[in-house]
């Protein structure tokens, strides 16, 4: 597999992980804008997009580490990282994301 197919392939899943535990999340989010992360030597790749929730105006990262895990980037306007939260699995992105929204 090509690194551009696995690169999308990877965001395409974190996408389906979030719809599958709640359709309604990223439109509760308003998020728009996404674009898939690349491999480097810290992650598999990725799910990146920009939203506009209730406490959280900007951008989430989620990244997919080498060990099987999510670490969970969340970015100001400004573009400075307001938040990180590491270490989380496919059923916990929405509870987390959510969390930081203030929903």
């Amino acid at each position: 597999m090509s690194t551009t197919t696995q690169t999308m392939e990877i965001a395409k899943t974190i996408l389906e992980q979030i719809q599958y535990a709640d359709r309604s999340a990223l439109m509760a989010w308003g998020a728009l804008n996404f674009a898939a992360i690349g491999e480097s030597e810290e992650y598999q790749g990725g799910l990146t997009f920009q939203v506009n929730g209730l406490t959280h105006q900007g951008w989430v990262k989620v990244c997919l580490r080498w060990a099987d895990d999510y670490t969970i980037v969340f970015i100001n306007k400004k573009r400075e990282t307001v938040k990180t939260f590491e270490r989380a699995y496919c059923d916990m992105l929405v509870p987390v994301i959510d969390w930081v929204e203030g929903k």
